[in-house]
């Protein structure tokens, strides 16, 4: 096993040179003028951040209204009682709800949840877990969805917010099996 952890550790040393030496030279030999196909994806790369600029902005400031409200607090609150029951902390709630609009605010919100609850609590490990197993549901949809046209994604929303409702259940699973088992 040690074996097999210093030659993983050895790959992931050079895999990100390997790749920035590597791609430009497999480039190069295939007579592919490497800085001008550099120069004309950094132009669309730019082309599409303006495009998406505006939906960015929508999110991060729904987010921030919604917390700077106290509505989260309050929504924490009211829904602790039933979660109790089911092993999950309240404290965890905001970045369960934040997750699928905002990958950094549900990073603050983590941030904060350690901070307050310690890093080693039960919420904190949630948390933690969930938010590596979710994902930034309409952050993606407005986003990616918005930079290539797609107008109408109905069928996207439900298929996305049931994978995340998953992925949190798997955490919350997860981490009692892994911590309270």
């Amino acid at each position: 096993m040690d074996v097999l952890a210093k030659a993983l550790g050895g790959l992931s040393l050079w895999a990100i040179p390997f790749l920035l030496a590597g791609i430009p030279a497999y480039a190069f030999a295939r007579k592919v003028d490497v800085y001008s196909t550099f120069v004309e994806g950094a132009k669309e790369g730019l082309q599409v951040a303006l495009r998406i600029a505006p939906y960015l902005v929508a999110i991060l400031v729904a987010v921030g209204a919604f917390r700077g409200a106290g509505a989260m607090d309050r929504l924490s609150d009211g829904l602790g009682p039933i979660l109790a029951p089911l092993g999950i902390p309240p404290e965890v709630l905001p970045v369960a709800l934040v997750r699928p609009l905002s990958g950094s605010g549900s990073t603050g919100l983590l941030a904060d949840l350690m901070k307050a609850e310690g890093p080693d609590s039960l919420a904190a490990r949630i948390g933690a877990v969930m938010a590596g197993s979710t994902e930034t549901t309409f952050y993606v949809l407005a986003v990616y969805f918005g930079a290539v046209g797609i107008r109408r994604y109905r069928h996207a929303i439900p298929a996305a917010l049931a994978a995340d409702l998953a992925g949190f259940a798997a955490a919350v699973a997860i981490v009692h099996f892994l911590w309270n088992g």
